[in-house]
């Protein structure tokens, strides 16, 4: 548990570990992507001529595709699904997925329309190629979904026109459930996720062997075993493919990374989870906030389990599904509960073009290693924030003036709106990966604020008096930055005890309601009423009034 929101509740935890999830690769033919390759590519099958190669021989193959398909699978007593437009593709397949561990092989075929950069040929009245060029059009993708005995149940799905673009779907929780089964780890594996592990520690090494073999033999045996046989062959017979040396290249297009921990006690993981969200929602400016509930509530130990199953379960849940996340750009970090006791947090790149490493099988173990630095500084930050924690002297060093380098800058003022939106901003932005810009800050300032536009100018100088006080700090010589973690949780205590201690209690303090207590009254209510007639008694005594329109007070200790 190398973060520090892991470590804090590791009393609560049975284990843990961390697991490539889904695994997205697209396979392209490099030759037929340009106009004079595939020029090339389409004399090579047809014995060096190049007459027959227009529009209606284009359809020809793709319609001959889809036919092979539909041949095949009917002889071998296979499924062949039309989807139509907008059909939830996923919900189809468990009733389909084999019961047999020993079942390999293609199970279940769905065909449906989906938009693809495909050939357009134009050729003069003699019959000459005046153009080719590509255009985007709705084509029938063939998905082939396959049982491997390696990773389980994986999707190789083809466009049916050339040069027949291929995406492999695979799931790394199908190959860590196959490799444990091997080695003989008892688990409890639903709906994409292992809910009760006997030897945690062993299940995280072979979750680990994922990430740390390599990519470019491991992935791309697994996909050639699949895409000449299983998908190409219905376009080009073996001897074609040998003929025009059709073959295919890999590239990483999505990638998820969940780590996972394991809690003894389903009431434990939802009273922890329910209250970082509470303590987190507002600074992390977490807009949306989805909850699916389910039919039961989590019990306080841990049930009976059925024994282990490798299939994924597609089910309404049965316990409240709660998903908190947040976006920056092509990159989705998410925290939700799954199953009895499991709490998960996924880092997601959804373009890997996104993260700036390349998109080559190559740079497959590069990208998990994003996505793994990408969690843990969320997982931290949001460590920051829900124990927030504050220095006794920052209420008197705060508001000094201080030093950044040449520059003398003035204080902190809290009382002042514009640094307190200044502060929501940098803790907001604080998650980003990367760092963030001058421009995110003054972005996010303008969104929380009703008054004039908050310009560049000031929050250069306003982000000034943060890094003289150090809680920002700059990300080497460039323009981005971020925040240490002990500034995060001091900024987040000083405005939480603004925010939710001194302006709740403070509230109609000189003039008690008649009837204070509310018929439904929370704990947090309760400790709030208490509060304030403690302090009506105590104001009393030392003889002073409360002014309920005033935004700031001074606390004497």
């Amino acid at each position: 548990m190398p973060d520090e929101f892991s470590r804090y509740y590791a009393d609560f935890l049975t284990g843990s570990y961390d697991c490539i999830d889904r695994i997205v690769l697209n396979g392209y033919f490099r030759l037929g992507y340009s106009p004079g390759g595939f020029r090339t590519w389409w004399r090579n099958l047809h014995q060096g001529a190049d007459a027959d190669l227009d529009n209606a021989h284009l359809m020809r193959m793709a319609g001959r595709v889809g036919r092979r398909v539909r041949g095949w699978a009917q002889a071998n007593r296979v499924p062949v699904i039309d989807c139509a437009a907008g059909e939830r593709k996923d919900e189809l397949v468990p009733t389909y997925l084999p019961t047999s561990p020993d079942v390999t092989g293609v199970f279940l075929v769905l065909v449906g329309r989906a938009p693809a950069p495909i050939w357009d040929v134009t050729r003069s009245p003699k019959g000459h190629i005046v153009e080719l060029a590509r255009k985007r059009a709705q084509v029938n993708h063939y998905a082939f979904h396959i049982m491997d005995p390696e990773w389980g149940h994986i999707v190789l799905k083809m466009c049916g026109h050339p040069p027949f673009e291929l995406q492999i779907i695979l799931n790394g929780h199908e190959y860590v459930a196959r490799q444990a089964q091997r080695q003989g780890i008892d688990f409890v594996k639903e709906d994409n996720c292992f809910t009760v592990v006997t030897d945690g520690a062993q299940l995280a090494k072979v979750a680990d062997t994922l990430g740390s073999q390599d990519p470019v033999g491991h992935l791309s045996q697994l996909c050639d075993r699949w895409a000449y046989t299983s998908c190409l062959g219905f376009a080009l017979e073996l001897a074609e493919q040998q003929q025009t040396d059709f073959r295919y290249d890999y590239a990483v297009y999505q990638v998820e990374y969940s780590r996972n921990l394991l809690f003894k006690q389903g009431r434990q993981l939802d009273q922890v989870f329910q209250g970082v969200i509470d303590r987190s929602r507002g600074p992390l400016d977490l807009q949306t906030l989805k909850t699916i509930f389910g039919r039961r509530s989590r019990p306080r130990r841990q049930a009976h389990h059925p024994p282990p199953r490798i299939e994924a379960v597609l089910e309404t849940p049965t316990y409240d599904l709660t998903v908190f996340k947040l976006h920056f750009g092509k990159l989705t970090v998410k925290l939700y509960s799954k199953g009895e006791h499991v709490l998960r947090s996924e880092a997601i790149v959804h373009n890997v073009q996104a993260l700036g490493v390349g998109r080559s099988l190559a740079k497959f173990s590069e990208v998990v290693q994003r996505l793994h630095a990408l969690l843990e500084r969320f997982l931290n930050a949001l460590h920051c924030i829900d124990v927030a924690c504050i220095d006794p002297g920052l209420w008197d060093t705060w508001p000094l003036p201080s030093q950044l380098g040449r520059t003398r800058v003035g204080g902190l003022d809290l009382d002042k709106e514009r640094l307190r939106h200044l502060m929501q901003a940098v803790m907001a932005l604080a998650p980003v990966p990367g760092g963030f810009r001058l421009a995110d800050v003054a972005q996010h300032v303008n969104q929380l604020t009703t008054d004039a536009a908050y310009t560049l100018r000031q929050a250069a100088y306003d982000l000034k008096k943060l890094r003289a006080k150090h809680l920002v700090e700059r990300i080497g010589r460039s323009r981005r930055y971020e925040v240490p973690a002990e500034a995060l949780k001091a900024m987040t205590a000083v405005l939480v005890i603004k925010d939710k201690v001194l302006k709740p209690v403070l509230a109609n303090l000189g003039t008690p309601l008649p009837h204070p207590q509310p018929v439904q009254a929370s704990p947090l209510d309760e400790h709030y009423l208490r509060l304030q007639a403690d302090l009506r008694t105590l104001f009393a005594a030392i003889g002073i009034a409360a002014d309920s329109d005033r935004q700031s007070v001074v606390v004497v200790a």
